[in-house]
């Protein structure tokens, strides 16, 4: 049995290697099951750095501890703001707007990359995030027997059960007193230049950075964040897979799943609020205040996904150990690691029927003076241990751990 499972974790890891960037900065990572998320914004067209926030906003990828399930509608305009934000009870306006616009069967339709024309689907999608051998994955369906019905399972269970949403109510905080201060100091400073070298242009240089200064020095944001999940259940999978999935289109199960897309619902978990602090702006240039409030809003986010991470079971996310003598992980202060975390490791089992079971086999806890700081940006603010690359740990309990196990916060 050891050694099976010891293959199992191979074969996650073997599945691919996959090559990705984050914080601009390249790593590898072994690859794993993962939730799967589509996070949205809501966009306050009626405040300042409306335009800039969303712009930010777009560009921001999916946290990589999770699969990209993003549908085509990102942001969410409104021209007020939003009703009860601050509240941690399920917020009507972003609720109505999910089932509005049936998102949930939207997400459904993306899992099985069904064709909106014809209601063609197929399982493509479900084996490469299953890491599921491809032919030996048809060939257990088309068994029809306690495998195939096993497999449906464990791919319903660990996998569109898993899909959140995130929608993200993103406010500007108006810090423009200290900003002020340090424009017209960049002012001062220019005319100071000026009239010790007669250039003139030290002027117009000072005043343009001032104003720049003034502007987004002190640009902060307070980020809501609501989570919902899709609630896959037993009898929702039943019906779609008896009645409304067809691999080549049928109109009569393209209709069945048009008209049950009110039945696909988002079950609301929870949300977060972040702190509103003012982002540090070391080594970002003046002249590129766009990055300034991606930087903020990047933070703040990131914020919110680790508390609610640490706050709601279901949102937590598993990480492959990288190496073992060190025991290392690709996570640090974006995760919300301290001191005081701790990490149950977790062994991948797979029983007779081929369904995939995490049994826990010991504790670990991060080394205090070698937590990553891979925040955004970190880097180029030159912030202590921004240049680890892995969060380094120490075993609690357990026994021997391999590369490709799984760790997971303990709350």
């Amino acid at each position: 049995m050891k050694l099976n499972n010891i293959l199992i974790a191979a074969a996650f890891m073997a599945a691919s290697t996959n090559i990705y960037a984050d914080n601009d900065n390249e790593g590898k990572e072994l690859k794993y099951r993962r939730s799967s998320l589509y996070s949205l914004m809501v966009n306050h067209t009626d405040q300042n750095f409306a335009k800039e926030i969303r712009e930010a906003f777009v560009q921001m990828p999916v946290p990589d501890k999770y699969n990209d399930h993003d549908l085509s509608v990102k942001v969410l305009n409104l021209d007020k703001k939003l009703k009860d934000a601050s509240s941690d009870k399920e917020n009507q306006d972003i609720t109505a707007f999910l089932t509005n616009n049936n998102v949930g069967s939207r997400l459904v339709a993306k899992w099985f990359n069904r064709d909106c024309f014809t209601g063609a689907c197929d399982m493509e999608l479900i084996k490469e995030r299953g890491l599921y051998n491809a032919s030996k994955f048809d060939m257990m369906l088309a068994e029809k027997s306690e495998r195939s019905k096993a497999l449906i399972m464990d791919a319903g269970e660990d996998l569109i059960g898993n899909t959140f949403v995130l929608v993200n109510d993103i406010r500007y905080i108006d810090k423009s007193k200290g900003s002020k201060a340090v424009g017209g100091f960049l002012k001062i400073l220019g005319a100071v230049a000026a009239a010790y070298t007669g250039n003139d242009n030290y002027t117009d240089i000072g005043n343009g950075l001032g104003d720049i200064a003034e502007t987004f020095k002190g640009f902060s944001v307070k980020i809501n964040t609501f989570l919902y999940k899709l609630d896959w259940n037993d009898d929702v999978a039943m019906s779609f897979y008896k009645d409304q999935y067809s691999g080549n289109g049928n109109s009569t199960k393209k209709e069945a799943f048009d008209n049950a897309r009110g039945n696909y619902k988002l079950k609301y978990i929870g949300k977060q609020e972040s702190s509103g602090s003012t982002t540090s702006f070391i080594g970002i240039k003046e002249d590129e205040p766009i990055v300034m409030v991606r930087k903020a809003c990047q933070r703040a986010l990131d914020e919110n996904v680790a508390n609610l991470q640490k706050n709601f079971e279901e949102f937590k996310t598993k990480t492959p150990l990288v190496t073992t003598d060190p025991i290392t992980a690709y996570i640090g202060l974006k995760e919300g690691v301290s001191e005081k975390s701790k990490y149950e490791v977790l062994e991948a089992i797979e029983d007779e029927h081929g369904k995939i079971n995490y049994k826990r086999v010991g504790v670990i806890k991060p080394v205090s003076t070698l937590i990553w700081d891979n925040r955004y940006m970190a880097e180029e603010e030159c912030a202590p241990n921004s240049t680890l690359g892995a969060t380094t740990f120490k075993k609690v309990s357990g026994g021997d751990f391999y590369q490709g196990m799984l760790i997971r916060e303990i709350k």
